[in-house]
């Protein structure tokens, strides 16, 4: 089977360590002594290195490294009209050092006055020209699933006065914007877009499901249906040539996990009810399940594996990982040709980064292009 534009055998998932230089840049803004425009310049000299890291590592898929980013999520969807960050999440999940990830707020009506990753886009793009690849690449932008304005925070972290009920209105509301992004970001030349979505991973694990469907009032299937809803209106105005994909993560801050239980809770939502072109699935370790819930995968879709660690400073093992690669390959109807391999997550969804160097981060890279050649031969666009 052919994959979809912007999916390769071997791929990742987006972010990369932040260099140090930026995270002091970031710590002078906060503190008054440097301004956004310097950062910014540095910013660019820094996606200009990573996309050549990339590149040099046999990637094909580039990102910008989330560079510009000091969380995932927060830094696209505080550029919303009517989303502000206020305050800090209270959860039942131990984070490290008594880490409380900042609380997202819907203030007033939702809007889109302004494109919010296309500058990004662009200039990605332009340093993938520059450094003149002799072999075929990808620009991919990464966002943040709409249901991150939801599952966190519920009715609670919602204007009443701008909301009164939620369904229909927000998530009408919630879902043009995105439509609007996404518009923007194919005009200016984007053909494949990854959302970054931790609720339905962590609608896997029992003690979350529990939590969600007390805070939101509806069982958690029904609510899983209803992100796939809300998710599916957000990208299915999409043109035909333009891939979304969707990464499913059970947490990712400093080499730390939030939540754990395999995909099959939510497996026949995912597999048959999300319009997405591909999948990428945490399942590093045992804590992600089995790859039984793969059976349900539809012909003509793909799985970007993440069997590979982005949370460990040592190289896998490279027999095991093939190993694993072709045991979730038995639960596909087309077998290996509808999977993919890369690390569960990125290696920094926050900008402190996960417990590993820069070396250690493009040795495992370089790794995982190899094993992917060794199962699916030289050439990783097919």
């Amino acid at each position: 089977m052919t994959l979809p534009t912007g999916i390769y055998r071997a791929d990742h998932v987006g972010s990369f360590l932040r260099p140090k230089p930026i995270l002091s840049a970031r710590e002078h803004l906060s503190a008054g002594t440097t301004t956004a425009s310097s950062l910014r310049a540095l910013e660019d000299t820094h996606v200009t290195a990573v996309v050549r890291a990339q590149l040099s590592a046999g990637l094909s898929s580039i990102t910008d490294g989330e560079f510009r980013r000091a969380y995932f999520h927060l830094d696209f969807l505080k550029h919303l009209d009517g989303v502000e960050v206020q305050g800090n999440i209270i959860s039942t999940a131990a984070h490290k050092d008594g880490f409380s990830p900042p609380k997202l707020l819907v203030t007033g009506k939702l809007g889109h006055s302004k494109s919010i990753q296309v500058d990004d886009y662009l200039y990605l793009r332009e340093q993938i020209a520059a450094a003149n690849p002799d072999r075929p690449t990808s620009v991919k932008v990464c966002i943040p699933s709409p249901t991150m304005v939801h599952f966190r925070g519920g009715r609670s972290s919602i204007s009443e006065e701008a909301y009164p009920s939620l369904d229909p209105s927000f998530f009408d509301d919630l879902a043009r914007v995105y439509r609007e992004e996404l518009a923007d970001l194919y005009a200016a030349g984007c053909r494949t877009v990854q959302l970054d979505d931790t609720n339905l991973a962590y609608l896997c694990d029992a003690g979350m499901r529990a939590e969600a469907a007390e805070r939101h009032g509806v069982e958690s299937s029904e609510l899983a249906r209803q992100y796939a809803r809300l998710i599916n209106a957000a990208v299915g105005e999409r043109p035909k040539d333009m891939t979304v994909g969707i990464h499913l993560c059970r947490g990712n801050y400093r080499s730390q996990w939030f939540a754990q239980g395999g995909y099959e809770p939510v497996a026949e939502v995912l597999f048959k009810e999300l319009d997405v072109d591909a999948y990428f699935l945490e399942y590093d370790d045992a804590r992600s399940g089995d790859f039984a819930p793969l059976r349900h995968l539809p012909a003509g879709k793909v799985v970007v594996l993440g069997v590979m660690s982005s949370k460990k400073n040592e190289l896998d093992n490279r027999e095991e990982i093939a190993k694993r690669v072709r045991e979730a390959a038995g639960f596909c109807g087309q077998g290996l040709q509808q999977l993919c391999l890369s690390h569960q997550c990125g290696f920094s969804s926050t900008m402190e980064g996960n417990e590993l160097s820069e070396e250690e981060q493009w040795a495992k890279v370089r790794a995982e292009v190899e094993i992917a050649k060794e199962l699916w031969g030289e050439d990783l666009s097919k």
